[in-house]
């Protein structure tokens, strides 16, 4: 299967994990809920660039956030990584299927030359 049958919210899901700020924020994440300023925290980065990074996850579906007053809290949402890991565990299966019948064609190979 290729990529297109998951249509470009893949690409984006590969678009944000490609970076580590982004993979710290998730990785707090799934410790539950934080507001915007619990994960900007740990970063050396002004918070308007910080946001960036917080809209590249919501955008790829990563997390969501809701605003009460003028606090923001981010979530997981495991949908998106359900379907990055569904593509993933696909490629795995097609290399070690397309593995497997390279050994048994090495295997033949190698019984052929024993029985000359």
């Amino acid at each position: 299967m290729d990529n297109c049958n998951y249509g470009p919210p893949l690409d984006l899901v590969f678009h944000a994990l490609a970076d580590p700020t982004r993979r710290a924020v998730l990785r707090r994440l799934g410790g539950g809920p934080a507001t915007v300023s619990e994960l900007a925290g740990p970063f050396d980065m002004a918070l308007s660039s910080f946001m960036k990074h917080i809209r590249v996850l919501e955008v790829s579906g990563l997390i969501g956030s809701s605003k009460t007053g003028r606090v923001r809290t981010c979530q997981v949402k495991p949908d998106r990584l359900q379907a990055a890991e569904a593509w993933i565990n696909e490629q795995r299966t097609l290399w070690e299927q397309r593995a497997d019948r390279f050994v048994d064609y090495v295997e033949t190979l190698a019984s052929d030359e024993k029985a000359k």
